[in-house]
């Protein structure tokens, strides 16, 4: 990969706690990688009073203290740092983004950075329209020469109406190919081999359809509540902060029919496809595709709660759901009839982001009449994290003179396979975005297409009598969530449970 053209990195947000422990750490990777220009300046922008030198050892301390590789090198870290600036300000002082504007035209002509800009919104959504006013007017004010290009982390919008207003607002000054819509998933190196894996073995792709696999289950848990987040978790909830964006785009990729080139094009538009062939779920039908639920009082990964409603700025009659368990049908070709199981949720038992793909049973086994229970079907399991990776689960006879049958896994995984831990995600999106990449990036009508599978969720929750069922912390959520896939005859895996499943004993 070359390394990217000269630029200018600005960071909104540049204090905050994504900065320090994933923004300035890549910049450093990328130095180390020589994919960063030898012409980059990075500059801080926030409302934090700060000098040059004390955001110089502030992302000094950042790197030491969270880049992936350590020790840090110390004359990388000279380089970087003298090109390092700050900038107190107001996000929506038309007065600060001036003087900003000043200092990216200095920089400029002292860095030779060819007047490239990439501006990063590290910052709560509230912030987003006034960053975005004011760097439009300053756009327009701009004298040509160099690229401008502009990165907002999600939520993008709250619904679909909010998402359609932002995307207005930012098409009144930056074209479609100069917006950067980030989802970290789509950074992580699994996420990324999803394709490699599909459409680059022959293997997969004559079975990877509704003939062939019996259903598609997705899970992102966390271990910890909502913790000083209560805030901007009440108005948010976990289907809005994580199913519309992260659990979408890893369904779509799934999901996607083969595009017709490894472009970002062509790859969007058989992700915005995936969306649009969601069957809806109207308003009077969520209790029967899905389950809310909140975390009650206990204790689980070593923090003690005494219940989503009793958390700091969190009101005591919210109804946010801190889990949210969909069952979705993708109505095409493709996957006709076959469901998809969505769950994420707060003060779970893992740590865990992964895809379990269930291939459906041989319709006869040799081995029904002789063993004692079904053998058990094939699972594809792709992990996003903590281990990157991918398991191959197949039934095998276990060693000995008996017919003993056990599911045995081939599995996968970066750190072991090449010897090297895989890039954080955030280094490779930083990096497309300088070279103009948008292949890794939500487009906006993909936004929008994702949000309209959420809007009458949302919709049917707020007009139901039915209070978010209360889960221990500690455990897979509320006991709806087994009985949503488990009426269907199938139930949910852990990866806790992969070396759980019974020798299958038969008789010959």
């Amino acid at each position: 990969m070359p390394s990217a053209l000269p630029c200018t990195l600005v960071i909104f947000g540049a204090s905050g706690d994504l900065a320090k422990r994933k923004l300035i750490p890549a910049v450093y990777e990328m130095a180390r990688e020589k994919l960063l220009p030898q012409q980059f300046v990075l500059v801080g922008f926030s409302r934090s009073p700060m000098t040059d030198a004390q955001y110089q050892a502030e992302c000094r301390e950042a790197v030491q203290k969270f880049a992936r590789t350590q020790p840090v090198d110390a004359q990388i870290w000279k380089r970087i740092e003298q090109n390092i600036c700050y900038i107190q300000g107001d996000y929506g002082s038309e007065a600060d983004h001036t003087k900003l504007h000043e200092t990216l035209l200095k920089l400029d002509k002292e860095k030779q950075t060819a007047g490239n800009r990439l501006f990063y919104l590290s910052t709560p959504p509230n912030t987003f329209e006034p960053i975005i006013n004011c760097l439009g007017k300053q756009q327009q004010a701009r004298a040509t020469g160099g690229w401008e290009r502009i990165i907002i982390e999600k939520p993008f919008g709250r619904d679909l109406a909010s998402a359609r207003m932002l995307n207005g607002l930012l098409h009144n000054y930056f074209p479609e190919e100069q917006v950067f819509r980030i989802d970290h998933f789509l950074g992580k190196e699994t996420v990324q081999n999803l394709m490699v894996m599909r459409f680059g073995n022959a293997i997969f792709e004559p079975l990877w359809n509704y003939k062939y696999i019996d259903h598609v289950q997705i899970t992102v848990s966390e271990t910890l509540g909502v913790g000083m987040r209560g805030g901007y978790y009440a108005q948010s909830g976990a289907t809005r902060d994580m199913v519309q964006n992260h659990m979408f785009q890893l369904m779509a990729l799934v999901a996607m029919e083969p595009p017709a080139a490894l472009d970002a094009v062509s790859i969007r538009d058989e992700k915005v496809k995936v969306f649009k062939s969601i069957r809806p779920i109207r308003a009077d039908h969520v209790e029967q595709f899905t389950v809310r639920g909140q975390y009650g009082p206990g204790e689980a990964a070593g923090q003690k709660t005494g219940g989503y409603r009793k958390e700091k700025d969190v009101p005591a009659d919210s109804k946010t759901e801190t889990f949210s368990a969909l069952k979705l049908y993708i109505d095409n070709w493709r996957w006709s009839g076959m469901p998809f199981y969505l769950r994420t949720g707060k003060f779970l038992p893992e740590k865990l982001s992964e895809i379990v793909v269930r291939f459906r049973s041989p319709p006869l086994t040799l081995f029904q009449k002789q063993c004692e229970s079904p053998v058990y079907p094939n699972d594809l399991i792709i992990r996003v994290q903590p281990e990157e990776g991918i398991s191959w689960r197949l039934n095998a006879k276990v060693p000995g003179g008996s017919l003993s049958i056990k599911s045995v896994a081939l599995d996968f995984l970066y750190k072991t396979t090449f010897n090297v831990e895989p890039p954080e995600a955030y280094e490779r999106l930083i990096y497309d975005a300088m070279v103009g990449d948008q292949t890794l990036f939500i487009r906006g009508d993909e936004a929008e297409a994702a949000w309209a599978v959420i809007d009458p969720i949302e919709q049917g929750w707020a007009k139901s009598k039915k209070e978010p069922e209360i889960y221990v912390p500690g455990t897979w959520g509320p006991k709806s969530s087994i009985d949503l896939i488990e009426r269907d005859g199938r139930r949910w895996l852990q990866s806790s449970s992969e070396d759980a499943e019974p020798i299958i004993a038969c008789s010959l």
